[in-house]
């Protein structure tokens, strides 16, 4: 063409355009540029063909390879679900009094327990297991019926005061109020918050304590675990210490009442929960207690 005009420098023809006394060449892409170009066509192709690539109107095109997203997920699950069903059954296997023994089984149901504790048992005990007043703190060493792995996961199978279970912890503190005077009521007072170095004692508070509350709490406010009596020597109070609070426990009684978890949940979970609780820093040794040979010797026939 006449009008065709080429760079003298490159050898490059000119496409006509200027902007502003500049113009521009019509060089060519690279080879390797236009072949990488092709190949990513030719892969979109085969793509297409072989995987899930467009959106219909109920579904999209399948491939011919059959290859979902949603089947791996699916192998996925499976293969997740078979990796717990063997930790289950081998968690099934194992008396929760041994389980320390085996130290991976352990840290399983320990992480099992922790996912299931956020789910069922924050609203009560927190999130970090603290509790609250009227909520027992689960991170320390004061257990009322015992903080050994079987004692817990019992306490979580069966519940406490909750009734139509049989095999619920049960304890039961009697209101006193009307039974004692004020005077003598503020000298009980003085007494209980006497036994945690809290007040000085008294002697008509010890009289009134020995002749009431020895029987469930021991002579020095040691508790008693068979019966489910808390200690009252120590620096932990499930609904507080001041005398005004101590007052009120002791005239008009609070008692909790936890659900048993037995219908709830399975045997797994709960004992998943019980190493958990466990493992929260206040757990205890298991002690198995020997047989009374003299007991046993009086149920013989």
């Amino acid at each position: 063409m006449a009008d065709k005009r080429i760079d003298e420098p490159t050898g490059t023809e000119f496409v006509g355009h200027e902007w502003d006394g500049i113009e521009e060449l019509d060089t060519p892409m690279p080879r390797w540029w236009l072949w990488t170009f092709y190949l990513t066509i030719a892969w979109g192709i085969v793509y297409v063909v072989l995987y899930p690539a467009w959106p219909l109107i109920n579904k999209g095109t399948e491939g011919v390879l059959g290859w979902t997203s949603r089947g791996e997920l699916a192998k996925e699950l499976d293969i997740a679900d078979q990796a717990r069903m063997s930790f289950r059954n081998a968690l099934a296997r194992v008396p929760i009094e041994q389980l320390p023994a085996n130290e991976e089984l352990m840290q399983q149901a320990v992480a099992g327990g922790n996912a299931a504790f956020k789910v069922n048992c924050v609203q009560c005990h927190g999130s970090g297991a603290a509790g609250s007043p009227g909520y027992p703190n689960l991170n320390d060493d004061d257990w009322l019926w015992g903080g050994d792995l079987k004692a817990i996961e019992y306490t979580i199978t069966h519940g406490i005061r909750e009734q139509g279970n049989d095999g619920a912890r049960l304890s039961s503190m009697p209101p006193y109020e009307g039974v004692f005077e004020p005077a003598q009521t503020n000298a009980l007072v003085q007494h209980v918050l006497s036994l945690s170095g809290k007040a000085e004692s008294n002697p008509v508070g010890a009289q009134i304590y020995a002749d009431n509350c020895v029987a469930c709490h021991g002579a020095n406010g040691e508790g008693d675990r068979a019966q489910g009596s808390p200690k009252l020597n120590d620096a932990i109070w499930l609904y507080g210490s001041s005398r005004e609070e101590v007052r009120r426990q002791i005239l008009q009684p609070r008692m909790g009442m936890m659900p048993s978890w037995e219908s709830r949940l399975d045997p797994a979970t709960i004992k998943m929960l019980a190493a958990y609780v466990h493992s929260r820093g206040g757990g205890e040794d298991f002690v198995e207690v020997a047989e009374d040979p003299a007991a046993k010797a009086d149920e013989q026939p």
